[in-house]
């Protein structure tokens, strides 16, 4: 069934009911043992031990993602390893390494510690680095701390001439994990197999495999790219009836393939630094997203933290998606020895599923909610579709948001190779690849010859019709890029460049529907330092740190070479608020974060007074031209 409105479905009875009904039923606890079984039933009968999954959990609780670009300057594109070790009496020790088939975004997981980042042109593919290979060290070698949990980004490197002290280490793993990467359906890693193991051991496939965003066949700017996400303990393979009938005249695969057991909010995280690569990389115009189960989940988070920043999504799928979080997860939380860290977040009372719906899909993201009923409801489970109850998929909140929501007689396996799903899926692509009036600008970026690093942003102000800030992420390697997918208007535009200052400031822009638009800025080298007060909480590994309470910090005060600054922080101050001042080459503070713009070279001591914690001083070294993003700073506890 199809319509226009939220529809409302009569669910059977709640496991919080059991106590009413005749008879006499087990305990609620003796009930949610038995969901647990069910959940923990695969790990058991997979060969994998409780035992094993609790050390996943644990090293995996207590690890740090590290994300950065390795760019190849005038060198030609070609294979490239990167790597983190460390010294492990006075030797090198590996801590994890990857291969990407160009330059690009990377991500590296490694336990708390200091590690050196390295990268080198795999030039006769063996791996290993050998004499003559173009290489490079982040910082000149200098260690990154691993705080043990959350990300820590912006560890950029370009290669260069020279050994630049890469170990020798053992040689990097054969497939990249680059975003755009091909994918052969047929290969044992994009198995069920593959995708079980994703669930229960994250932690290994994440170092083994990644997570990453695969193209079917090479990107052609003429198709729309459909991206398709699998749910837990899912594998690309699960797509394979929606690949044969995509029609490839029109659109263009792309699989999304993720460790399901990792928490929910890290691989939505990791989901938008691809699309981000893939968007520097290719500049699409258009993406249309479809997911399944769980996935539903990891697209909504993305589009809820960073859909502002991808105008590009139109059309956004789901199908069988547990709204409403699963009872099982609660369960499987309290009483299974070990617990997938996924399951935290499909408790329907924990803290991701509370805050599921406390914002809107963007308003450029159009919504359509697909769900079985082919399932089996008895005297402890309610109408289901074999697996996800009705009343999750149909939360109400996701019904409000709905464009349209569709029903089938299908189970939760079934509705993937449904003929008349398949039908429907077709149709709401068509309805979102509508062409549209939408405009193209090509920025220009002249580093004259300073080394290019980072990733500059594009703030666009629309003056006719008046609209919030538009932020595009740039390549300073590549000297700009063309950014699509803009409504036609009068915009003002400005470049933030970390370590230099754009030229001139700003600059107003015609964007039409017609032939590209132009705008170019002059990047002067600079002395600035950024930094960001994190809390003080653990986060998983690859989620971005929580910012600390901004009203609690009081001052932020630099005094270096002839330069003594105070700035107080602006609690309600948002980055679109800030964005003007800092266009403008201003000191600013707002939130946990803050800038200094426009220093001399020289070292400087930087020291954050907040409410309950002790003074935090460090010294930093500021250099124009070269980037003064500090690592995430936690401050000390409180006495």
């Amino acid at each position: 069934m199809g319509n226009d409105r939220p529809i409302a479905v009569r669910a059977g009875p709640r496991p919080s009911s059991l106590h009413t009904l005749p008879g006499r039923p087990p305990p609620l606890p003796t009930v949610r043992r038995h969901f647990v079984i069910a959940l923990i039933g695969p790990l058991l009968a997979g060969g994998c031990t409780l035992a094993r999954l609790d050390e996943q959990v644990r090293e995996y609780g207590a690890s740090t993602v590290l994300v950065g670009r390795v760019e190849t300057g005038a060198l030609a594109d070609g294979p490239i390893v990167v790597g983190a070790y460390t010294r492990d009496g006075g030797r090198p020790r590996l801590a994890h390494q990857t291969r990407l088939h160009e330059h690009g975004g990377y991500e590296l997981i490694v336990p708390r510690g200091d590690y050196a980042l390295f990268a080198f042109a795999d030039r006769n593919g063996n791996g290993l680095f050998d004499e003559g290979e173009p290489a490079a060290r982040h910082a000149g070698g200098r260690p990154v701390a691993a705080p043990g949990t959350g990300m820590v980004g912006g560890l950029d490197m370009m290669l260069g001439d020279g050994t630049a002290g890469v170990p020798a280490v053992e040689p990097a793993p054969r497939h990249s994990t680059q975003a755009g990467a091909p994918i052969d359906l047929d290969a044992d890693r994009f198995s069920a197999a593959s995708g079980r193991e994703g669930y229960w051991q994250p932690l290994d496939f994440f170092r083994t495999h990644g997570g990453n965003v695969y193209f079917v066949e090479p990107f052609d700017p003429a198709r729309t790219p459909v991206l398709f996400v699998h749910g837990a303990a899912g594998s690309p393979q699960d797509w394979r009836h929606q690949l044969a009938h995509l029609d490839r005249s029109r659109y263009q695969a792309w699989l999304y393939f993720y460790p399901s057991g990792a928490p929910v909010e890290s691989m939505s995280h990791l989901l938008y630094w691809k699309l981000l690569n893939l968007q520097l990389r290719y500049r699409y115009e258009r993406l249309m997203v479809v997911a399944h189960s769980m996935g539903g989940l990891v697209v909504r988070r993305l589009l809820l933290d960073n859909g502002e920043h991808l105008p590009q999504v139109r059309r956004f799928v789901t199908l069988s998606t547990p709204w409403a979080g699963e009872v099982a997860a609660e369960g499987g939380v309290k009483y299974s020895p070990a617990v997938v860290p996924s399951w935290h977040d499909m408790r329907p009372d924990g803290p991701f599923m509370r805050s599921l719906f406390d914002r809107r899909l963007p308003a450029h993201v159009d919504y359509s909610l697909l769900f079985g009923h082919r399932g089996a409801p008895g005297l402890w489970r309610p109408n289901n579709d074999g697996t996800v109850t009705l009343a999750s998929q149909l939360r109400r909140a996701a019904q409000e948001e709905a464009r349209t929501i569709f029903g089938y007689d299908e189970d939760h396996a079934s509705i993937l190779v449904s003929p008349q799903v398949t039908a429907q899926l077709r149709s709401l692509l068509d309805r979102g690849d509508a062409a549209d009036a939408r405009g193209r600008l090509d920025v220009r970026l002249d580093y004259g010859s300073e080394p290019r690093l980072g990733l500059p942003l594009l703030v666009l102000r629309p003056l006719e019709p008046p609209g919030p800030p538009i932020t595009v992420a740039l390549s300073a390697a590549e000297g700009g890029a063309k950014v699509n997918a803009l409504a036609p208007g009068r915009y003002e535009a400005g470049v933030l460049a970390d370590g230099f200052a754009a030229r001139p400031r700003r600059q107003s822009v015609d964007v039409g529907d017609g032939g590209p638009a132009t705008v170019s800025f002059r990047l002067q080298p600079q002395g600035s330092l950024n930094g960001f007060v994190a809390e003080d909480r653990p986060r998983p590994a690859g989620a971005l740190l929580a910012a600390h309470p901004a009203a609690g910090i009081r001052r932020i005060h630099l005094q270096g070479p002839g330069v003594e600054r105070t700035l107080v922080p602006a609690p309600d101050m948002a980055a679109d608020e800030a964005f003007p001042r800092l266009i403008d080459g201003r000191d600013v503070a707002w939130g946990a974060a803050f800038t200094f713009q426009g220093l001399p070279e020289g070292e400087y001591e930087l020291a954050i007074e907040a409410a309950g914690r002790p003074v935090h001083r460090s010294r930093h070294l500021v250099v124009p031209g070269r980037s003064g993003q500090l690592l995430p700073i936690v401050l000390a506890p409180g006495r």
